[in-house]
């Protein structure tokens, strides 16, 4: 699975590099009808090590049952394994059949965990930690047993940097079984998700949550097993065209639309949708990788975004000037632009928001990357959802005037449909989150409470563009140069430059205007709750500087990440 759905860079995956082949004599049926022979057998020595004449009823029976789990939970993962990439439905509810047996069978294998011979972990050394064994010599990171060498392929590698790499105990193997069982009953569900947009968001908050590379991959396989297939069967041009239409409904691709009767209009539109699926599909292969490599891809996919931007400019221009021409005239004018504008927005934002989780900025760097978002990325994406559900009640009012009925039952359930009014709340929410931390850092500054670099070796410019280097190749939005930044940010722009205080009163509001957005989000999930603690937590901490506390102090504040990966709570030392 992993080497199918090929969300993986890293040289530990690539196998056949270096000779380390997995036996590939051996077919799937042919393995999982060895396991099963053995089970069987095992299964045999199960009973007959219950009766009361063996001459140690309790430890044996004990033994061949932990034994007879922990073969039987490998035929069952490894039936699972293979059964997930077909995606027939009577295959995916098999696989939650046997899901459920494996868990079954895991409490089994932690209850018998200290049953059979342990491995040597223990040292006898000071700092270097080793385990002495006759004529070998192992670091007790790499637990050494009896007929199992983990250092066996060490020396088939490529020649990498060195890397410390540790073997999980017993006990942490069989708690990172249970979190695997649990990813791939999540993973399953990915098959409910109908639309693209419901999956493409499926896909970012599963690699959220930092999930294995198995389960990445089993994700990848069960959504988009070949580049232009969904669930291998649905062509993906087809489900990018459901997508553009349930999110800004443009009159070419609504029912009896004329549009599409004109040959080259309906080449425009086809040869459009042909050209997103590379990018999209890089978008959703992108998600399966890790979060480092995610950021690396980030950049470059944006640039196949400003050449979808171009297109798709020049499609509506084209479409808007043949439908003002035709018997119902209604304006075409940045419907796919939008759609598109809206997703190179959403992959702007996950860029930056990376480099927090990464930790990759430094603290005299954060109000830059917080402007940004701010003033830019957060306002142009409410814009654009504003738009498309302003233009989807407009095509909504006169499709039922054409068909001269207009129920409110129609109505209600397409709002059930593009919940736009929850999203439009999150990402303001989120706009003045990204505000409060702004204002808070110019405050800090002020104050002298963070830490910048030598002046000697410093060049705030180089480090800003470095930062937006990958936007350089869109046009919309248009990238903020340095001298743009810094003419906008400049304190002396105001008559009466604000103090500390009054930058930390306005973050202050920010904050409070975060929460009171949050507050009215029904049903809210762990990620806005989780915002909303550090939108009180920081409206808080804020309302407390602002009043004069700790003002002398030059010692910087802490940022804690450990509620939210990329708004940390603010906390005075």
């Amino acid at each position: 699975s992993i080497f199918r759905a090929l969300v993986y860079e890293e040289e530990d995956f690539q196998s056949m590099v270096y000779g380390y082949r997995l036996v590939p004599d051996v077919s799937e049926p042919r393995a999982l009808g060895m396991l099963k022979e053995v089970e069987d057998e095992l299964h045999r020595r199960v009973r007959n090590s219950n009766k009361p004449s063996s001459a140690s009823p309790h430890a044996e029976h004990e033994d061949v049952v932990a034994l007879f789990s922990r073969i039987k939970f490998m035929r069952l993962l490894y039936q699972v394994l293979s059964t997930l990439p077909r995606r027939e439905q009577p295959a995916l509810a098999d696989c939650q059949r046997l899901l459920a047996g494996c868990s079954e069978l895991l409490t089994s294998m932690q209850r018998t965990v200290g049953r059979g011979v342990q491995p040597h972990t223990q040292c006898k050394t000071s700092d270097f930690v080793f385990v002495k064994l006759p004529q070998t010599l192992f670091l007790a990171d790499h637990p050494s047993i009896m007929g199992f060498d983990p250092l066996v392929n060490q020396r088939l590698l490529p020649p990498t940097f060195p890397r410390y790499t540790k073997i999980k105990s017993r006990v942490e193997a069989l708690d990172y079984f249970e979190e695997l069982l649990n990813r791939l009953k999540l993973v399953c569900k990915i098959t409910s998700q109908t639309s693209f947009h419901n999956a493409l968001d499926f896909f970012i908050e599963f690699s959220r949550q930092g999930p294995c590379i198995l389960s990445r991959s089993i994700l990848q396989l069960l959504y988009l097993p070949l580049f232009n297939k969904v669930f291998g069967t649905l062509n993906f041009a087809d489900v990018l065209k459901d997508a553009a239409k349930n999110f800004i409904f443009p009159p070419v691709l609504m029912p009896k639309s004329t549009l599409l009767l004109n040959p080259q209009a309906k080449e425009y539109v086809d040869t459009f949708l042909t050209h997103c699926v590379r990018p999209f599909g890089n978008l959703v292969q992108l998600c399966g990788h890790n979060r480092a490599r995610q950021r690396d891809k980030l950049a470059h996919l944006l640039e196949d975004f400003a050449t979808l931007q171009d297109e798709a400019e020049r499609v509506d221009a084209y479409l808007h000037n043949l439908s003002l021409k035709s018997d119902s005239p209604r304006p075409h004018l940045a419907c796919f632009g939008t759609w598109i504008l809206y997703h190179t927005l959403r992959i702007m934002i996950m860029y930056l928001l990376s480099g927090f989780e990464l930790e990759l900025y430094s603290n005299h760097e954060y109000h830059y990357i917080f402007w940004y978002l701010y003033e830019f990325l957060y306002g142009w994406l409410v814009s654009a959802l504003s738009r498309a559900d302003s233009f989807l009640t407009e095509q909504e009012a006169m499709t039922e005037i054409h068909k001269g009925r207009g129920t409110k039952k129609n109505k209600s359930k397409k709002k059930k449909t593009r919940p736009y009014g929850r999203e439009i709340t999150i990402y303001q929410a989120l706009q003045n989150i990204c505000g409060g931390f702004y204002k808070a850092m110019v405050g800090f500054r002020l104050d002298g409470k963070i830490k910048l670099p030598h002046p000697e070796f410093d060049n705030e410019q180089v480090r800003y563009e470095h930062r937006f280097a990958p936007f350089a190749s869109l046009m919309t939005p248009p990238p903020v140069q340095y001298v743009e930044f810094r003419d906008m940010t400049s304190l002396l722009r105001y008559e009466q430059p604000p103090s500390s205080s009054n930058l930390y009163l306005a973050g202050c509001q920010n904050f409070h205007k975060a929460r009171a957005l949050l507050e009215t989000i029904n049903t809210p999930d762990q990620e806005v709750n989780d915002l909303l603690k550090v939108a009180k937590t920081n409206f808080v901490v804020l309302k407390i500087l602002a009043g004069g506390h700790k003002k002398d102090s030059t010692v910087p504040p802490e940022f804690d990440f450990t509620s939210h990966h990329h708004f940390p709570i603010i906390k005075l030392v």
